[in-house]
């Protein structure tokens, strides 16, 4: 297919062949040696005024790609930041005349120089040589003018990070996130393993998933909703505290905070229930909101603050408080259903029970309630199938979540380790699925298998990555934290 280049789209191209004719094609060019980045070079001479460099002949060598021109001067970037370069005209006419019949913004370049201050106090690059190493066969956008568009920054990822120093600072921070989440749990005594993308089974989370099919094995595979019930077969097999960062996918819908695949942090650890992982949770929050200097937060002009113990309350008091139900009293489907009918909330046929009604209203009423960090506890068994359940409280489990900002970022459990009672929630997500529950779990006979020969007491835990970094650079949509975000195709 023929592409429709535009008029400095063929510039830039009839300027690569002339280069490319006087052999000096800068894509044969497989390396530059660099002593400095924008960074180091300001470290070591910012501090000097225009006199004192004026006679500094410490060589640079430099390397980054062109975003501005001014005659003489150009503004050169790399992955550390910004610096100003100078071509004296009269000193290296070749320099200048290789400007302005070679060099486009956009360019990857190398250059030689020594450091100056300008007029301004200004630190400068003297430049001695310089060396085309990339040619931008596109123009970027105009620098006030640009890439501004939220949907186009995510589908060309690559320019936005050219163009946005807010973008970059994103993913930067992002990095420093996961590196402080492996620093705690390493710290805390966890080790970090890897387990399958590929499932037999749909199982560990109540999602839609995508299917695959393994040609040698002639069978079909689920790509992973969740990472949980082989971290808990570790358990099993001996380990205590165990973690794995990884990319889970789930065939649903997109919207600001949910993308086809995403990227979560499960814990376990044996011995210890709920309560200890609410803890941990808290810890870890606090971890990193204090590396980041973010302990008071602004997102979205709520202000959130970390310093204080989070709240802790139960889904059924979140609920009376925000609607005056008490479920508490309400004991029976029938009545449940009534009430339900009352508030106008609708409900698939699956969900016609007390457990499913209660996590409905939690949802209409209660979650956009949570403002500052709020554990909310005591989930109904109908929709919490891997949790264990209270001795003396009606089909509900031991079960957390974190909320911030009405928005849940960490889903926690007492482990179910008893295989009896592990075997009947599975056939009760069957006859869910026959209801019509596309995202209710299947039956898992190795996992029960596993159980069957012993599971500690467990605490098990999941943080939804994405959104903490969200939360932390102050972005209200999820493509905005990833760096290939799914996109619609263009229209």
């Amino acid at each position: 297919m023929e592409r429709k280049l535009n008029d400095q789209e063929i510039n830039r191209r009839n300027k690569l062949k002339r280069l490319e004719k006087e052999k000096k094609n800068p894509f044969e060019i497989v390396k530059f040696s660099r002593n400095f980045n924008t960074l180091s070079l300001k470290k070591q001479f910012d501090k000097f005024s225009k006199e004192e460099l004026h006679d500094n002949i410490t060589k640079i060598l430099l390397a980054g790609r062109i975003v501005a021109i001014r005659q003489t001067f150009l503004v050169l970037k790399d992955f550390y930041g910004k610096i100003q370069l100078y071509v004296n005209r009269k000193a290296f006419p070749n320099l200048f005349e290789m400007l302005e019949t070679d060099i486009d913004i956009g360019d990857i370049i190398g250059v030689e120089g020594t450091p100056m201050k300008t007029n301004t106090g200004e630190l400068t690059v003297k430049v001695a040589n310089l060396t085309l190493l990339s040619k931008s066969l596109k123009p970027l956008p105009e620098k006030w003018h640009g890439l501004q568009d939220e949907e186009a920054r995510a589908r060309h990822r690559y320019v936005d990070l050219i163009m946005n120093e807010e973008s970059l600072q994103t993913f930067i921070t992002r990095s420093i996130i996961l590196k402080e989440l492996r620093n705690f749990m390493d710290n805390r005594g966890y080790f970090e393993v890897e387990t399958p993308v590929l499932h037999p089974i749909l199982g560990g989370a109540a999602a839609r998933p995508f299917k695959t099919h393994h040609n040698a094995l002639n069978r079909e595979y689920y790509l992973r909703v969740a990472t949980e019930l082989p971290l808990k077969k570790l358990i099993i097999g001996g380990f205590e505290k165990v973690y794995e960062i990884g990319r889970i996918f789930r065939n649903e819908g997109m919207d600001a905070t949910h993308n086809p695949e995403f990227t979560t942090i499960e814990t376990y650890e044996a011995y210890i229930s709920m309560w200890e992982v609410m803890d941990l949770v808290q810890d870890v929050f606090k971890h990193l909101a204090t590396k980041l200097n973010k302990l008071i937060l602004t997102y979205k002009g709520t202000t959130i603050d970390f310093t204080k113990p989070f709240k802790r309350i139960s889904m059924i008091e979140v609920i009376k408080e925000n609607s005056g139900v008490d479920f508490n009293k309400i004991t029976q489907n029938i009545d449940a259903l009534k009430i339900a009918k009352e508030h106008n909330l609708e409900l698939a046929p699956h969900q016609n029970t007390r457990g499913h009604i209660i996590n409905a209203f939690f949802e209409t009423y209660g979650e956009k309630t949570c403002i500052q960090p709020t554990f909310v506890y005591d989930y109904p068994i109908e929709i919490s199938p891997l949790a264990k359940k209270y001795p003396q409280k009606q089909n509900m489990t031991q079960r957390f979540e974190l909320f911030i900002c009405g928005k849940e970022f960490a889903n926690a459990f007492s482990e179910l380790n008893d295989p009896i009672d592990q075997q009947e929630r599975f056939e009760n997500q069957l006859n869910e699925r026959a209801l019509g529950n596309t995202e209710a779990n299947e039956m898992d006979w190795d996992f029960i298998n596993a159980l069957e020969y012993g599971m500690p007491p467990t605490g098990g835990l999941g943080i939804g990555i994405d959104r903490l970094v969200m939360l932390f650079t102050n972005q209200d949509t999820i493509r905005n934290v990833l760096l290939f975000p799914h996109m619609r195709d263009e229209k």
